[in-house]
């Protein structure tokens, strides 16, 4: 059978871009590992803060907003709290204009986080306008709808071979192979790898190392209703995650696409940075994880047919924001290939474009 639509790559690009065609066609998923969402997107943040990234990230996240909010109880609050040294000032006036934080005396920030220690916190801002994503429902729901329309998901079906045929491509896996017309590749870290496999031209996507610790509750607190934490510069930043805080240096270490896991020097060298504004210490970690945040050159999602063969469709570059912009970013995939206008704006729709590389 000759399936309308393949995608390669079972996150959350992946799976939002399967619902979102599904009712246009048949789509068949494939995923290399045994569940959908296993490398980055099981290993993300899962906060919805639009004006995180570069303009056109923030433009796309921001017209994924109407989608999260139509949800019930796929967003909970959660604000952001920015603290800073003196010696900080010029980055934390950076992010404050940046993602819009309205600044507050490091004693309002004490009585929102009280193990901030105001020997250190001499600048503090708070936002209101982040979110926790309920990452599960948004995938779970996107899953839903895409089975609803008939799509196929197969998990454990790492492509093995791509051949281009004459009205379409040709896909591998161990176990199995299918043809479609169209091939929208959503492999995140592997997704100049699938080009390849593919003999597509490669863009130029290199994964980036971000690692986690989850630490105890400070002094044993409820830390339920605390913002999420940054340093300037986000060169460290901490997040109430079920009863306990996650900790990460925000480190971006390039690397190969793997299963990625957290180096330890790293993630001590992050746990100082945020112990160094607290008074509480760390005592110890209850796990440590890592993900791969995938940026193409410019750092901007790549959404859009190649320019040499357009039966080849990018879906890749999300570079941590993926859950915030699924929803922008999967109704305009269904746009482009159907030949609609695109809800968002022409000049944000052509700085997406894979075109914009020659």
């Amino acid at each position: 059978m000759q399936h309308d639509f393949l995608i390669i790559g079972g996150g959350i690009a992946g799976v939002s871009a399967a619902a979102r065609l599904a009712p246009l066609g048949s789509v068949l998923l494939l995923e290399a590992e045994d569940t959908l969402a296993h490398h980055a997107s099981s290993r993300s943040a899962a906060l919805y803060e639009p004006r995180y990234g570069t303009p056109a990230v923030v433009e796309l996240s921001m017209a994924s907003g109407d989608y999260f909010r139509s949800v019930p109880g796929l967003l909970t609050h959660r604000g952001l709290m920015l603290v800073a040294r003196e010696d900080q000032r010029a980055d934390f006036d950076e992010d404050v204009k940046a993602m819009a934080f309205d600044p507050i005396s490091p004693a309002e920030a004490q009585a929102i986080v009280p193990i901030l220690n105001l020997e250190v916190v001499k600048l503090a801002g708070l936002a209101d306008h982040a979110d926790d994503i309920d990452t599960d429902l948004l995938l779970q729901g996107f899953a839903k709808e895409a089975r609803a329309h008939g799509a196929a998901i197969v998990t454990r079906a790492r492509a093995t071979a791509i051949t281009r045929t004459a009205s379409g491509w040709r896909v591998a896996w161990a176990g199995g192979e299918a043809e479609a017309k169209l091939l929208i590749n959503a492999a995140g870290a592997w997704v100049d790898e699938v080009a390849k496999l593919a003999g597509v031209q490669p863009l130029g996507f290199v994964p980036h190392r971000r690692s986690m610790a989850r630490i105890p509750a400070p002094g044993g607190l409820d830390v339920s209703r605390w913002p999420m934490i940054f340093g300037p510069g986000e060169d460290w930043y901490a997040k109430p995650d079920a009863g306990a805080l996650i900790v990460s240096p925000a480190d971006e270490d390039p690397m190969e696409p793997h299963d990625a896991w957290a180096d330890d020097m790293v993630l001590a060298e992050g746990l100082a940075r945020y112990e160094s504004f607290m008074t509480e210490p760390v005592t110890r970690i209850l796990a440590n994880w890592a993900g791969l945040r995938t940026f193409a050159p410019d750092r901007v999602l790549v959404i859009g047919p190649d320019a040499r063969d357009p039966a080849f469709f990018w879906l890749g570059g999300q570079g941590g924001q993926g859950f915030q912009s699924c929803p922008g970013a999967s109704a305009l995939v269904a746009d482009l290939i159907a030949g609609r206008p695109p809800a968002l704006r022409a000049d944000l729709v052509a700085a997406l474009s894979p075109v914009r590389f020659g």
